[in-house]
């Protein structure tokens, strides 16, 4: 009984990840040691259903010159329950359940904390190799990709990474299409973990550096376990009596394959090499024949499609020149309404601004007979009068009388009644000392200002 309960501790270990054996034990323990129970508790979906409602889509069905497929048939209840799927198949969907929100670890009377979660977590996208980002991965990873992820996880941790084919992380259709697109055949390999010869087999035979390399070179290699459901509907569909087992097989015509060689039992290396390198010599001329095949109905279609594209480019081109000769005229057509447009908004600029000159000699002409009426009559000369002279931009140079209790403002008004100056804005400035008299000025008297008795000023026109 000890060594039943130290191999249950060390498989709940390998699949959960977790750390302590002493824990491994008490949650085994909460679950009666029921393996599948204690892991199903872990994942935090108690009531998801039994692998053998698993469904994933049937590989293809077998040619006939060997073994016919057919989709097996339910086996009697205790052999399904003996074969079908079971812990090993939830190792793969543990991260999915994680992931997708379960908070529940274990149920009963054990309450893990939230480090056993993530140690779950990392252990199994570490197993699967996903770690970093890849529980988005396992969310979008089909079932049958799924199960190849953990048979090479779980070949990998048994007989050690990187050692055996490169087996490919996807299902067997997949896999098949794989071959099929490299002109090469499809090694199958049938996992049977609990068969007393797969340890033996496979890390002295299959893991051979010479029969790896081999498979690699003239393989696409295929895993699957029998405890999984692919592997399980696999070994039916290629009668498997006798562990270990291998198969080799090729794509054919109408959705089916045909199986070349099984290879049952233990076998050396140079065994297996013998007869993987016998069924190579045997279909070499067919694969070179497809692949020639194939490259010339790609040559012909890459033809057709140069011809196509010739013809396109011609149209195309004969399309471009009309679109360009289109383009052309109506360019000439804009251009000249443009230039018609043009004249006429140039013709009413120029209406427009000898108007407005007109209007604004006219306001000047106004303005400058407004301030002259509002100066009145220039005073004869006496003690409070007076004098200013004023130097214009021009050089030019006027002179009047103000009495001396007008204002700043007078002054202006004086400037604009003349038509000497045209701008609008300036300044009257006096030089020494300078003084610019401004319109916060323009109510003080010329007393006031200090311009009496006389005055100098001149214009400073304001930008």
């Amino acid at each position: 009984m000890a060594e039943t309960v130290d191999d249950k501790v060390a498989y709940f270990q390998a699949v959960t990840g977790i750390p302590d054996p002493d824990l491994c034990s008490q949650i085994l323990a909460a679950n009666n040691w029921d393996l599948q129970l204690a892991v199903s508790s872990m994942t935090g979906d108690p009531s998801s259903p039994e692998p053998s409602t698993y469904a994933p889509p049937p590989p293809p069905p077998l040619e006939s010159d060997s073994i016919a497929y057919q989709p097996p048939a339910p086996a009697p209840q205790q052999q399904q329950q003996r074969q079908q799927p079971g812990i090993a198949w939830r190792l793969v969907t543990l991260p999915f359940y994680v992931v997708s929100g379960g908070v529940g670890l274990v149920t009963g009377s054990i309450r893990l904390g939230v480090w056993v979660a993530s140690g779950v977590l990392s252990r199994s996208l570490s197993l699967l190799g996903l770690a970093q980002g890849g529980a988005d991965r396992l969310l979008e990873l089909p079932p049958s990709a799924a199960e190849a992820v953990g048979f090479l996880a779980e070949f990998e941790h048994e007989f050690g990474a990187g050692r055996g084919p490169r087996f490919v992380a996807e299902g067997f259709s997949d896999a098949l299409q794989r071959a099929q697109r490299e002109y090469k055949l499809l090694f199958v390999y049938l996992h049977s973990p609990d068969h007393p010869a797969t340890p033996a087999f496979c890390g002295g035979c299959l893991c051979s550096e010479p029969v790896a390399a081999f498979i690699d070179e003239n393989f696409v290699a295929w895993g699957g376990s029998i405890r999984r459901t692919e592997g399980f509907k696999m070994s039916n569909s290629l009668n498997a009596s006798r562990f270990p087992f291998c198969a080799l097989v090729m794509a054919s015509t109408n959705q089916r394959i045909v199986l070349l060689q099984q290879v049952e039992g233990p076998k050396s290396p140079e065994e297996m090499i013998t007869i993987l390198q016998r069924v190579v010599e045997e279909c070499t001329a067919s694969l070179v024949a497809a692949r020639i095949e194939a490259e010339e109905r790609l040559n012909n279609q890459r033809l057709r499609e140069e011809q196509d594209a010739a013809y396109r480019a011609a149209l195309e081109a004969d399309q471009a020149r009309e679109r360009q000769r289109r383009e052309e005229q109506e360019i000439l057509e804009r251009e000249a309404a443009e230039a018609e447009r043009k004249r006429i908004e140039d013709e009413e600029a120029q209406a427009r601004a000898v108007q407005e000159a007109a209007e604004k000699e006219a306001a000047l002409a106004r303005r400058r007979q407004e301030k002259a009426m509002a100066l009145g009559a220039e005073p004869e000369k006496g003690p409070d009068v007076t004098r200013v002279l004023i130097r214009f931009p021009t050089g030019e140079r006027k002179e009047r009388r103000f009495h001396s209790s007008a204002t700043i403002t007078s002054i202006y008004d004086y400037v604009d009644s003349l038509d000497c100056l045209k701008a609008e804005k300036y300044s009257l400035v006096s030089n020494f000392p300078r003084v610019t008299y401004g319109p916060e000025k323009n109510s003080q008297t010329l007393v006031e200002a200090g311009l009496h008795p006389q005055a100098s000023l001149f214009i400073e026109i304001e930008q």
